[in-house]
Formats: structure tokens, sequence, C-alpha cells
């Protein structure tokens, strides 16, 4: 039987910025064991599968006891790995957890969850997706190119999303209310995610390099929840010294 929704998280072992970041080691677990543990603890998802190209990876979940499936080795995206998933595990709803967010909150997934059930009936062009998003932090976070920002419309579906400071206040430089972050983490559709898989890149995305332009480019609606608590991202050897801080705070 068909779960309805399923947490997949991609997992390679290459990394540019921080190779073998998957396994690297946050007061004593691997961090994708950590991001593992942490969406299983979400109500929402009914099974948790970490997909990877890497035995290594692999082995590590499945000793923690986790379900890891080996995919292939020429995605060129984590959508593309989900992708694969799919069409080897039936669900209605796939949700991306991020293997780089080790303190992921297992209710901000219940939170993603809850509007694609609640939009369950209507066509895969009216909400194919949805996303987490929260307010910036300060006018540092809201310049920084590495920092992905999104803006809103009135419903709370997605405009823009840009690694430049949007939306820019005419009148001033302080970054405004309506300046949010969006965190990687993404809910979709069975039949969007199988087709989305298969669109070529669009001339947004290939400019800002994001791969969720791809859906807005095609008139694709994505949904943005806030985040019931923030979290850290691991995406260089300074982000990871602070993530064995946070986990040491933390009691381990």
């Amino acid at each position: 039987m068909a779960a309805d929704i399923v947490g997949v998280i991609p997992a390679r072992f290459s990394s540019t910025r921080l190779p073998g970041k998957a396994l690297a080691e946050i007061e004593g677990l691997p961090m994708v064991v950590r991001v593992w543990r942490q969406a299983a603890a979400a109500r929402a998802l009914e099974r948790v599968i970490v997909a990877t190209d890497d035995e290594r990876i692999a082995r590590a979940v499945a000793d923690a006891g986790g379900e890891a499936m080996m995919t292939s080795p020429v995605h060129q995206s984590g959508t593309d790995r989900i992708a694969e998933v799919a069409g080897r595990v039936p669900a209605a709803i796939y949700i991306n957890v991020q293997g780089d967010l080790p303190f992921i909150d297992p209710a901000d997934l219940d939170a993603l969850a809850a509007p694609m059930r609640a939009g369950h009936d209507v066509s895969i062009g009216d909400m194919a997706m949805a996303t987490l998003a929260t307010p910036i932090a300060d006018a540092e976070e809201w310049r920084n190119p590495n920092v992905v920002k999104v803006v809103c419309d009135g419903r709370g579906d997605a405009l823009y999303f840009s690694r430049a400071p949007i939306p820019w206040p005419r009148d001033g430089a302080a970054p405004p209310a309506a300046a949010r972050r969006h965190i990687g983490v993404y809910a979709y559709r069975r039949e969007f995610l199988l087709r989305f898989a298969e669109l070529e890149p669009g001339m947004l995305e290939a400019l800002e390099k994001l791969e969720q332009l791809r859906a807005l480019e095609r008139g694709f609606r994505i949904r943005v929840v806030a985040s019931v608590a923030p979290s850290l991202e691991v995406d260089t050897a300074e982000d990871l010294a602070r993530a064995r801080t946070h986990a040491r705070r933390l009691g381990g």
C-alpha cells in the first residue's frame, strides 16, 4: 500500500565546499544520521529514506537503525535523486529533507506537510510544492549571496527566490520586515516531482543557480511555510564548527 507522505534525505559524499560532510561527526554522530533522526521524529512522515550513491553513507545510516537506498551516481541534484526514489517507492507526497540540516525541527516538517494535505485534491498546477522560510536575522545575512531570500504574495506563495537582497527598500538599506531567508526543505506532489525532474532548467535558474526557480518560471505555485524553529545549515567548515558547538550546548 502506498504511503501518504515519505521523507527523503538526499546525501552524497562529494561536496564542493565541505567534502564528506554527510559523514562529518557532530558530537559522535555522522551528520546524515542526525538529520535522519530528526526527520524520523516528524509525525507527518510515515517513512524516512536516506537516498545516496555512497556505500559509506548507506552503511552509517543502516548502523544507526535507519533506511538507506542506493541511487544513481549521475544525478545532478537532490531533486533528481528524490525522483528516483519516487519511481520506486509510491507515495502521495514526498518531503525533501536536506542532508545538511542536522538540527531540523520535526515540527517544521509537520508544518510543511499541512498545506500539501489540505490541497490534496487540487491539480498539480495549483499547488505543486511547498517550502520553508524564516525572517532575515540582520543586514549582513540579507546581503549575503549564499543566503537565499524569498518574497511572497498575499496568499503566502513564492513570487521569487534570489541570492540578491530582496525586497529592496527604495528609501533605505535596512532589510524590510518582508525579507525572509529560504530554508531548502521542500514538499512535492508525486505527479509534479516526476514531471519536474524531466524539465530543463530555465533562464532564471541558470542565472541564480536556484532549482526552485524552474517551477516558478513555468507557472507552478510554491507555498512558503513559516519555519517553527529555524535550523543551522552546514555548508562550510565554519558552519560545521558552529554545529558542533550547538550540539555540545544541547548536551550531544
